[in-house]
């Protein structure tokens, strides 16, 4: 055995140690870390021919890399829609890899089977029903993608053609209806062969982000002949606006269509009784994307599909390995998700989940949605800032106060607040106008956090 691999063997006591007082010096400092950073590009160095050890890595990596991370764990990093890692999770993914567990066996190892017992953990937390089938895979978009791929079977079932044999090219027409669809569903259809152009765009209500209804089931009933997929929003990134699922689920008495609900964070909608009404209609789903690293506060990767046609999944994901053994008689992830090899990503959220239960969850929801509220009500009473819709729950859309404020003017001001390191937020384009978000998924989010931001935004307009 390599020397420095026998050596490290040894002291691996010491090394997690040591890695464990960088963790906690950096976990201890996120209330005050800047949340955002330039980080100019790195010279390349060459690989080490000898190498350095554990020990040796680690201190190269604190001295040179550790202090330009950023600070996106905490509690004022507002760009995008990033979550946290909560106490338990970290604790969760930190056996992840001490045990190293491929997470595909049904019998092999207990990680399948409580991936299995944390899908439905999920399904209670978000009101599902058990018919549903569920997995993890590595995020939204990933999520996204396996419920498109089985959409994509189904609407080929629908016309006697086996897409995952026979190809797209027997399939005649394809078209996915949406009207406010997430970027990653637009990537998935390129992914998948369905092209982006598939998309077809219904009008969305006035002043809002959610579907007509009345135009899409005018658009169901003049494509009857065809069969298509609806892709339904549980929370746009934008205003976390949600399509009537109950009203969309009617339709589906009425017309054949395929129902994808992308609920990657607007699904913990339903811990909470203050918004758990908008979620009603969320068991119409053919398949439902939920994603982990946002609203659970659990560590990059981990998202989750679900699906009520578990049958049509293995139909696209099988491995014909002789070794795997026969993908129909076969319970293993490995024959209904991309991966072969599967990081055993459910862990965290387990653990997270047993951590603090449905009612730690229903606070973080409810804090968080006061929190911009709190931040909302701020802006739309300053001079500074205008408020670009109203504040439904997690996320505040607001732009600068200036005529016609442009694309660049908003980058310029989003580097001030960058640098100033209070605060961070990632801009946007409302129905045309250059804005900014800022949503609230952390779990340690204060409305003494929101103050700082405030003050930070005032500061730097």
């Amino acid at each position: 055995m390599n020397y420095l691999l026998e050596n490290d063997h040894k002291n691996i006591n010491t090394i997690l140690s040591q890695v464990q007082s960088v963790a906690v010096e950096y976990i201890e400092k996120q209330r005050d870390l800047p949340p955002g950073k330039f980080v100019k590009d790195i010279s390349l160095s060459d690989l080490p021919q000898l190498g350095i050890s554990a020990n040796g890595a680690l201190d190269f990596f604190v001295k040179h890399y550790a202090n330009h991370i950023n600070n996106s764990a905490g509690p004022r990093y507002f760009g995008f829609v990033t979550g946290g890692s909560t106490p338990a999770s970290i604790a969760g993914d930190w056996l992840v890899s001490a045990f190293d567990q491929n997470a595909c066996g049904s019998n092999d190892s207990i990680a399948p089977q409580l991936e299995r017992q944390t899908l439905h953990f999920l399904k209670q937390l978000i009101g599902l029903d058990e018919s549903y089938f569920g997995s993890f895979v590595t995020g939204a978009t990933m999520s996204n993608f396996v419920s498109l791929a089985i959409a994509r079977q189904w609407v080929g079932e629908q016309q006697g053609i086996d897409v995952s044999n026979e190809g797209l090219q027997a399939l005649p027409y394809l078209k996915v209806v949406s009207s406010t669809a997430h970027s990653s569903i637009i990537k998935s259809l390129s992914m998948l062969g369905m092209g982006r152009n598939a998309l077809v765009k219904i009008n969305i209500q006035p002043d809002r982000e959610a579907i007509d209804l009345k135009e899409l089931e005018e658009y169901l009933k003049q494509n009857q002949a065809s069969t298509l997929i609806v892709v339904a929003n549980a929370g746009t990134v934008n205003t976390v606006d949600f399509d009537d699922l109950e009203g969309i689920g009617q339709l589906k008495q009425k017309y054949n269509f395929w129902l994808h609900v992308d609920a990657a964070f607007g699904g913990f909608a339903a811990t909470s009784p203050k918004f758990d009404h908008l979620m009603k209609g969320i068991n119409h789903a053919d398949s439902i994307t939920i994603d982990a690293h946002k609203w659970l506060n659990v560590p990059y990767d981990a998202a989750m599909q679900l699906t009520k046609h578990k049958s049509l999944q293995p139909k696209v994901f099988q491995n014909s390995a002789a070794y795997l053994g026969d993908p129909t008689e076969s319970p293993d992830f490995f024959h209904y998700t991309p991966e072969n090899s599967r990081r055993f990503r459910a862990l965290p959220s387990w653990f997270t989940l047993m951590a603090y239960g449905k009612q730690g969850y229903q606070e973080i929801v409810e804090r968080n949605c006061s929190c911009a509220s709190f931040l909302g009500s701020m802006l739309e009473s300053s001079d500074e800032f205008k408020l670009l819709s109203p504040v439904r729950m997690n996320v505040v859309c607001f732009t600068l106060n200036k005529e016609n404020p442009s694309s660049a003017s908003i980058a310029a001001f989003l580097a001030r607040i960058r640098d100033d390191g209070r605060t961070f937020f990632t801009p946007t384009n409302y129905k045309g106008t250059p804005a900014i978000r800022a949503a609230f998924s952390n779990w340690q989010t204060t409305e003494a956090d929101v103050a700082i931001t405030f003050q930070a935004l005032k500061d730097n307009y």
